[in-house]
Formats: structure tokens, C-alpha cells, sequence
């Protein structure tokens, strides 16, 4: 049975694994969420994971079942909008469900912090992932974003990137 908790420090080897194998590598190539193509190097690190988890404003979600950790998503509060990031799902088991478990947590966290939004940014150069988000009530709000990240640990483009930033109002 899935349950969807708060991730502790303790988890963040364990999200280090499942973030940088749904992302980079030829492991992400085996979902449909991977960046491989267009980023080198990792995604996270487990010190970055524990970052998050420590800062007030940030929470991050995990999805869990008798196997372990199958996904996580990153949200943080910023001013009356929610933002989401990192959603990963195990890329062996995408496609059942659990990104939706995971980002209808999110906006019911968003709900419950009285927030008016949930807001994303999304590599332009991923137009499916893109309408995946517009299919489940997000927009693009039109505004871009350069990928503009001189941390090594969220990878080296290998290619020019920008994101999009998508949005869902939350009680409408």
C-alpha cells in the first residue's frame, strides 16, 4: 500500500538514488522523465536532499510501499503560491500512478498552507512533460526561465536550456 509521508534526513541517500536514476544516465532512459539527453552529471546530491528537508519553508514528500521509496516531490512555500519540483518516480514503474499520488499531495499541502497556487518550472525541451502537467490543470503562464545553474551537482547542459513556468490555481 502506497503511503505518502514527510521525508526525514535520514532518507536522503536513499532520494539521492531514486532522484539521479529518474533523471540522468541510462537508468532515467528506462522512464519517460529522464534529462540524459540533454543534461551530464547528476541532479542532486544527497547533502542538497538534506538541505531541503532541514529549511523551514521546504518539505519534501516521499512515496512509499513495501519496496521502499518509489518517488518524492519537493515543494516550498513562497509567499501564497507552492512551488513543485523534483517529482520522481522510479523510472522502472512510471506510468502507475504515483506521480499523480505524488503531485495531488502536493497541492493538497498547498491547500492546507492556504496557498492560491502551485507553480513549476519545466525544461522547455521537454514539450511531453509539459502537456502532461497541462492534462492534470497546470498552464503555462508564458514566463521563461533561463537554466542557469553553475552548481555541478544539477548537471552540465549539453545543450542550451530554459524553463517554462507552469501554474494551477488551487480552489477554482
Amino acid at each position: 500500500m502506497l503511503s505518502i509521508t514527510p521525508s526525514t534526513l535520514d532518507d536522503a541517500p536513499a532520494l539521492e538514488v531514486l532522484i539521479n536514476s529518474a533523471y540522468r544516465g541510462e537508468t532515467a532512459k528506462q522512464g519517460w522523465t529522464t534529462e540524459a539527453d540533454l543534461l551530464d552529471g547528476t541532479r542532486t546530491d544527497a547533502e542538497l536532499i538534506r538541505e531541503i528537508i532541514a529549511d523551514p519553508c521546504s518539505i519534501l514528500l516521499k512515496a512509499v510501499d513495501e519496496e521502499g521509496i518509489l518517488g518524492c516531490v519537493e515543494l516550498r512555500q513562497e509567499d501564497e503560491k507552492l512551488y513543485l519540483g523534483m517529482l520522481t518516480v522510479r523510472p522502472q514503474i512510471q506510468g502507475r500512478g504515483i506521480g499523480k499520488a505524488l503531485m495531488a499531495a502536493a497541492e493538497a499541502e498547498a491547500m492546507r498552507r492556504h496557498c492560491k497556487a502551485v507553480f513549476m518550472s519545466v525544461l522547455t525541451a521537454r514539450p511531453e512533460l509539459i502537456a502532461w502537467y497541462v492534462r492534470h490543470g497546470y498552464h503555462d503562464t508564458g514566463n521563461r526561465k533561463p537554466f542557469a545553474f553553475t552548481d555541478a551537482r544539477f548537471g552540465k547542459p549539453k545543450v542550451a536550456l530554459e524553463f517554462a513556468v507552469l501554474e494551477k490555481e488551487l480552489g477554482k
